[in-house]
């Protein structure tokens, strides 16, 4: 089972991947409390920059996303998740955004489901 949390603040049990490509402002790594920092899998700083969480946005950064979850390099970290949900059975992908419908994570998710 893969689940999303906003990293501020977050108690979700499981283990816990941050997915943003920057380190989430004002948290050190106790209070992230993440397993790993997956920042290679968070879209490409072109990308982030383009979407500025600009919800008129959402759809184009959609497909953009998915596209770019393509790449060999991507690839092979969303088979590492994918291992990890089959070894621990929970994995929580922590993430920074204040919108917690419209961000790189809700994609991964969805992504990272219609997987194997």
């Amino acid at each position: 089972m893969i689940v999303l949390s906003r990293v501020y603040g977050s108690k979700e049990k499981g283990f816990r991947i941050l997915v943003d490509r920057v380190w989430p402002r004002g948290l050190t790594k106790e209070k992230v409390n993440a397993g790993i920092w997956m920042k290679d899998v968070a879209p490409s700083d072109e990308l982030r920059g383009w979407f500025s969480h600009d919800e008129s946005k959402w759809g184009e950064f959609r497909e953009r996303y998915k596209k770019e979850l393509k790449s060999a390099d991507k690839v092979t970290k969303l088979k590492e998740i994918k291992e990890i949900e089959k070894k621990k059975g929970k994995v929580v992908l922590l993430f920074g955004a204040k919108d917690e419908e419209h961000n790189q994570a809700v994609v991964l998710k969805e992504v990272l489901d219609k997987m194997k």
